[in-house]
């Protein structure tokens, strides 16, 4: 008799456990995977790091020694800029709810991250890690920008320019490509940013340049980089920053991150060694700065195919990247002459482009890839057609947000300011005291 109450007792207890397990309270944490969630943990720093300090010293060691300090301060404040941004609306304008416009822009119901809490869940990872891995993207989007205007805009320009921008160029794209836009259900395949990072960032790099106008003495007279050491380091934090960017796509702790990985640091050593040969059978030296920013290249062009394709692929593009991202640096600089100043069209526009389009190749499984959902010729017109558009809305909003911002505050420094050097004139400050 005790032993047939025990049994009852103990059914009791396994019955109540199980409704508990499966009540609403608990069904999050069933969700929830630590592994992945850590890994979006660290990717999301690894991708900080690639903007500060990364991409701060890389530009920075480029410009004369005189404007190094307004170049950190410009990464450093877009970064800040765009953080609370982010949280206020511009995540929700990318990833929230658009209703009726959803095709174009999300809605404003993620506003101030509304709703998410300790609980809410996007697929097995918190919404806050979510939102937070891609505040990363958003801030340095705007910041790649920065290389295209160096030592002659005015830092409150480049204050209002970045915000309007991430805003009106950005977050329409990522909602388009990541938030179930309409590049999304066309099929466009972009892991990791081409279009939504390098190719907005790259085509509206352009326009600023065109709209700004040359520096004194360019290219002329043009002053080497003050600090290369520096220039190579901050490549170098890129370099590593760059597998959260890439391999953190994935959201999971997965064999496609791993094979992102691999195939992001395939195509950064391809690249860095085929633009190193290039400059040196073209100018007769191989450079620090050559190598550095042949690496940033092939970084930037695997950044879309790094979840499609292997190990072939990747060191395809890595080669493809190194070649055509140097010549359209020569090309920008000598033949057209636009001040372009640290090569942003060349090496994240055109190589982020480049690499949407070679997705549609090397992510078939003829070729090592992960698949492709049709033919070879079907998904290079919708790359194609992804580029197009984003790089028509990245250009053509630029060129409007730079006109307001000119009207409103103007663009330029004056020649004096320019001639002494933005440290002093606009920051007080000195980067070296010589």
């Amino acid at each position: 008799m005790a032993i047939l109450k025990r049994a009852g007792v103990l059914g009791l207890i396994i019955a109540a456990s199980a409704a508990l397990l499966s009540s609403p309270a608990l069904a999050a944490e069933d969700v929830l995977n630590s592994g992945n969630t850590a890994w979006i943990l660290t990717a999301t720093a690894l991708v900080l790091l690639m903007t500060m300090p990364g991409l701060a010293l890389f530009y920075g060691g480029l410009v004369a020694s005189k404007n190094f300090l307004s170049v950190l301060m410009h990464v450093f404040a877009i970064c800040c800029s765009v953080s609370v941004l982010w949280l206020v609306f511009v995540y929700s304008l990318a990833f929230g709810d658009g209703g009726s416009l959803n095709p174009v822009i999300g809605g404003f119901d993620k506003i101030f991250l509304s709703g998410a809490g300790l609980d809410g869940m996007v697929g097995d990872i918190p919404e806050t890690v979510f939102f937070m891995f891609q505040m990363t993207f958003a801030i340095i989007t705007p910041a790649l920008i920065v290389g295209a205007y160096p030592e002659r805009m005015k830092f409150s320009a480049v204050l209002l320019f970045s915000v309007l921008w991430v805003i009106i160029v950005y977050s329409p794209v990522a909602h388009w490509v990541w938030g179930g836009g309409w590049l999304a259900e066309l099929g466009v395949m972009d892991f990791a940013g081409g279009l939504v990072v390098h190719t907005t960032a790259g085509v509206s790099a352009l326009v600023v340049a065109t709209m700004l106008g040359r520096r004194r003495g360019h290219p002329q007279h043009d002053r080497p980089a003050h600090n290369p050491g520096l220039t190579m380091a901050g490549a170098a934090m890129l370099w590593v920053g760059w597998f959260g960017f890439n391999a953190g796509s994935a959201l999971a702790a997965d064999a496609n991150a791993g094979m992102a990985l691999l195939a992001t640091h395939v195509a950064a050593a391809t690249a860095a060694l085929t633009w190193m040969f290039v400059q040196w059978f073209h100018q007769g030296k191989p450079t620090l700065v050559g190598i550095a920013t042949g690496t940033i290249a092939g970084l930037a062009t695997v950044t879309p195919a790094a979840g499609y394709i292997g190990p072939i692929g990747a060191l395809v593009i890595g080669f493809a990247a190194g070649v055509i991202c140097y010549i359209m640096a020569h090309f920008i600089q000598r033949v057209l002459k636009l001040d372009d100043s640290l090569d942003v069209f060349a090496v994240h526009g055109v190589g982020g482009m480049l690499g949407i389009l070679l997705t549609s190749f090397f992510a078939a499984t003829v070729l090592d890839g992960l698949g492709l959902p049709g033919s070879m010729g079907h998904q290079l017109w919708i790359q194609a057609v992804g580029v197009g558009a984003t790089a028509i809305w990245s250009g053509l909003f630029t060129y409007l947000i730079l006109i307001f911002v000119r009207a409103v505050l103007g663009l330029r420094v004056s020649e004096d300011e320019e001639a002494t050097g933005l440290d002093i004139t606009h920051h007080g400050e000195r980067g070296y005291d010589l």
